[in-house]
């Protein structure tokens, strides 16, 4: 496959992480919509490092990665306290953890 292709996903994989960040309400899913957009940046890094012939795109998608996983971690831990504390995930209804 071409360069085209895998950039067009990246691009059409960006757009709904970004679309999903925006219009939906829940925390999870908008964490899910952040992932879309960290696994397309991390799939226009790979085309690239393996298009040059150089590895250090396929460094920075291993960091990308490693970023991925300490987001999931912190985003979460911090569902999990709006949860305890407000019963929801719910975006709208958790703008502030104070009661």
């Amino acid at each position: 496959m071409s360069l085209a292709y895998y950039i067009a996903l990246a691009g059409v994989l960006f757009s709904i992480g970004a679309v999903t960040v925006v219009v939906r309400k829940s925390t999870i899913i908008s964490l899910m919509g952040v992932e879309l957009m960290l696994n397309s940046s991390a799939l226009v890094f790979i085309t690239f490092a393996r298009v040059l012939g150089d590895y250090s795109g396929q460094v920075m998608a291993f960091f990308i990665m490693i970023v991925a996983a300490a987001e999931v971690v912190v985003g979460l831990s911090i569902v999990v306290a709006i949860f305890k504390a407000r019963a929801t995930t719910d975006l709208d209804q958790a703008v502030s953890l104070r009661k």
